[in-house]
């Protein structure tokens, strides 16, 4: 299983589409790893620079409608190029979010009320993301300030994620 706990990339926007995630111009790329340095290429927030920005960074925490636009695999690979296995925002894209779970990684929703929250207490420092997965909490601190916060993940995806994606689970099941 991946590490889903480390230092917190925030992105305040909503609507980060799969062209931000990974512009179109890459995906005649021939692996995986070709499209790491692309992540997050296009995406324009002030004061975001990706190229400094991504580095060292394993969770996401955003606003709404994250992965919208084009259904594709490379917007989940690019972050799991990147050592991204965690996004946490209001909602996902119903395809992008199913990427996720079949690379592995975990999209958890929360309400706006908690991002908000996260994005007051923790955005501007250096947080970082701890996942119990038995607990099924997040524990986000910046050395100053600790929060737990209790999250959901349905029972198949959560399968997904332990098998490390949907092919690994495929040969584990059939």
């Amino acid at each position: 299983m991946k590490n889903f706990s480390g230092k917190i990339l925030f992105l305040d926007r909503s609507d980060i589409n799969t062209d931000e995630i990974i512009p179109a111009k890459y995906l005649t790329e021939l692996t995986k790893a070709a499209l790491k340095p692309y992540c997050l290429e296009d995406l324009s927030i002030p004061g975001f620079d990706p190229k400094k920005d991504i580095a060292g960074k394993s969770v996401i925490i955003t606003r709404a409608n994250f992965g919208c636009g084009s259904s594709r695999e490379h917007a989940p690979w690019v972050l799991e190029c990147n050592d991204i296995n965690l996004v946490i925002a209001e909602n996902f894209a119903r395809i992008f979010r199913q990427n996720m779970f079949n690379c592995g990684l975990m999209a958890v929703q929360m309400d706006a009320a908690v991002i908000d929250d996260m994005f007051k207490t923790f955005a501007g420092s250096d947080a970082t993301c701890t996942t119990d997965m038995e607990k099924f909490t997040f524990t986000i601190s910046n050395g100053k300030t600790e929060k737990v916060y209790p999250f959901t993940v349905g029972a198949f995806d959560l399968e997904l994620v332990k098998a490390g994606g949907w092919v690994d689970y495929a040969d584990k099941k059939y």
